[in-house]
């Protein structure tokens, strides 16, 4: 377990792989901590170092009073990566990851050199569906919403397995303040703009059945870039790295050859 101090948060993150190797640094979703990523990393190609962290308020990372705005969830990865002193990664964001991913690629040329949007866009959804979020979770807690949101992440087939009981209760484990809190900072998120302006290797992710960010919005922020590329893994939800993690590697494995990270 790894715990660093960032201008007076505890951000707890984990590096796996070959400590000399090009980083590749993995930003989780709403809701969840970095086991997000366990079931890709070993089918990712070798000699990389793998970077996972949580996010504010989320898994081991301190939970500090809600709201928080996207600029400081983009500044908590920035002054993480300049502590572990990472430039030129490939950044591989999920949901809010990914919208963290395309806040640090504007901000920060020198940290990324390549990245991955997955199951995310410049926008997500409307102040006022995130607003009523907030209040619930406020009033009821996590446990309020986390059926609805089940039926968001995952497709049919997963929502049969054993599995999702864990999925469910990594969810409603999480700070109440930091569910709050990043909802709030992707409600008052719209980069369409600077997601515009970026000029490095794009590539986009998107599930099937994803109930939270549909293909055709994940296709249309990917658009945005020139030359970027999107992949559809046909039968997953939100988080099809949990669904289908060998789709997912494989995908991936692929954009990181092609930008010349392996």
């Amino acid at each position: 377990m790894r715990i660093v101090d960032l201008d007076g948060l505890s951000v707890h993150y984990r590096v796996d792989g070959d400590p000399d190797g090009a980083p590749v640094v993995f930003a989780n979703s709403l809701g969840t901590d970095l086991r997000l990523w366990d079931a890709v990393l070993p089918l990712l190609p070798k000699g990389l170092k793998f970077i996972r962290y949580d996010k504010r308020g989320h898994g081991l990372t301190q939970a500090t009073a809600q709201p928080y705005s996207m600029g400081t969830l983009v500044r908590d990865a920035e002054q993480l990566l300049d502590h572990l002193e990472v430039r030129d990664a490939l950044f591989v964001g999920l949901s809010i990851g990914g919208m963290i991913g395309q806040g640090l690629a504007v901000k920060r040329m020198d940290q990324v050199r390549a990245l991955v949007i997955s199951n995310s866009a410049a926008k997500i959804g409307v102040a006022s569906m995130w607003q009523d979020r907030i209040d619930a979770v406020n009033r009821d807690g996590i446990e309020s919403l986390a059926d609805a949101v089940m039926e968001r992440w995952f497709g049919r087939a997963f929502r049969d397995t054993p599995e999702l009981a864990a999925w469910r209760t990594m969810l409603i484990r999480q700070a109440v303040d930091g569910y709050a809190g990043c909802s709030a900072a992707i409600s008052g998120t719209d980069f369409y703009t600077p997601t515009s302006g970026l000029r490095l290797p794009v590539l986009g992710i998107a599930g099937s059945e994803d109930g939270s960010t549909p293909p055709d919005l994940v296709r249309e922020t990917i658009g945005l870039v020139p030359g970027s590329k999107f992949e559809l893994i046909r039968g997953a939800g939100h988080l099809p790295c949990v669904e289908k993690p060998e789709d997912y590697a494989r995908i991936l494995t692929t954009f990181i050859k092609e930008t010349g990270h392996a």
